[in-house]
């Protein structure tokens, strides 16, 4: 079994350098709390498993053959996207509530409040599903993921082998690469957080990234 090595590399560290949804989710989550952050490219990675193991029994190809289960696909990633950018939207707003109340959270609100209720910082048990949950369905429900394992891997595959153990072997490469792309972007956007403790600066924060969540919704939904 030989595989183009050189050229999929190439190709997986473009793919993964060029944002999309699932950078934006894991750069934001990162920005709440490393915890957060590193869960949420774990669960990116995890829906990436999911299309991995169905391009090699098949099923991708089934859905990419079939309009209506591509569409219903893309309609439930662009609602998922939307109403993420709704949430960064109204957590702006809130920031806005705060900053004219004199910057004071409301009692017991544990996302900002740490362990002791003096920092900023939700507790890292607090992060960790969340930030799962919203890399997984980012990916799981992105066609595009699978359709990158259904086209896209085939092309470094070569004879001699089996076809879907090579694209499971390669798959596997892909999701290790990612897990230390993300885990570094979220060392780097740890960074962030300094700045974001200032009220103006995380509110602005918060409106761009709901706003960048809604039109990349609005774009996927305009495409099915």
């Amino acid at each position: 079994m030989t595989v183009d090595l050189v050229g999929f590399l190439g190709v997986v560290l473009a793919a993964y350098v060029v944002p999309g949804p699932d950078f934006l989710v894991v750069l934001r989550s990162a920005t709440e709390h490393p915890s957060k952050g590193r869960a949420a490219g774990l669960g990116a990675q995890a829906g990436l498993c999911v299309h991995m193991l169905a391009a090699a029994t098949g099923l991708s190809l089934i859905a990419a053959r079939s309009p209506l289960a591509y569409d219903a696909i893309k309609l439930l990633g662009a609602a998922y996207l939307v109403l993420l950018g709704v949430r960064a939207l109204l957590a702006g707003r809130r920031a806005v509530r705060r900053r004219s109340g004199g910057g004071v959270a409301p009692a017991g609100t544990k996302e900002e409040r740490g362990p002791r209720g003096s920092s900023n910082e939700a507790p890292a048990h607090g992060c960790w599903w969340p930030g799962f949950r919203q890399g997984f369905l980012t990916n799981v429900l992105n066609p595009k993921a699978a359709l990158f394992f259904l086209s896209i891997l085939p092309q470094f595959v070569h004879g001699g082998g089996s076809t879907s153990r090579q694209i499971f072997l390669l798959g596997t490469l892909d999701i290790l690469i990612g897990v230390a792309y993300w885990f570094a972007l979220v060392a780097v956007a740890a960074r962030l957080r300094a700045l974001l403790d200032r009220p103006t600066f995380r509110r602005r924060w918060e409106l761009t990234t709901g706003w960048l969540f809604i039109a990349i919704g609005i774009g996927v939904a305009a495409t099915a």
